[in-house]
């Protein structure tokens, strides 16, 4: 065998023993990680264990931006909203007892829905879905 038939040969084995590797990393698949993370839509925003401890759980810098999640009184409904207030920016809390979320800045009022019950806002707080699968509090939005 000569030089070139013999580099020819080396240079063709390389080409196919690459070629695995190339569609390996073009390829589209999702790892473990992103699949637990992203289901359908829906982004992890923390945990059952943090929602339960503190009746609410507050993400500020969640994949789908600023989230507040809270139990309504059932106990079983989510209720996900951005919690940045449409009237001046501030970030509403959860009354409990009211079941709403209210404005400390300048008293607005939004329901678990989400919508304006008392101004002066006039705008509702952007909604999420929500819901509970495993551990995970997930929001799609």
């Amino acid at each position: 065998m000569n030089r070139r038939a013999f580099i020819n040969w080396v240079g063709v084995g390389w080409l196919a023993s690459s070629l695995p590797v190339a569609i390996a990393a073009c390829s589209s698949d999702t790892t473990q990680a992103e699949s637990n993370t992203n289901k359908g839509g829906f982004q992890a925003v923390g945990t059952v264990a943090q929602l339960d401890k503190n009746k609410q759980l507050l993400n500020k810098n969640s994949p789908v931006g600023a989230v507040l999640v809270v139990r309504t009184t059932s106990g079983s409904k989510l209720s996900a909203v951005n919690p940045t207030c449409t009237h001046a920016g501030c970030a509403v809390n959860w009354a409990a007892k009211s079941q709403q979320f209210v404005c400390p800045c300048h008293g607005s009022r939004f329901g678990a829905d989400g919508k304006v019950l008392n101004g002066p806002a006039a705008k509702p707080l952007k909604t999420y879905q929500a819901k509970i699968e495993g551990d995970s509090v997930l929001v799609n939005g």
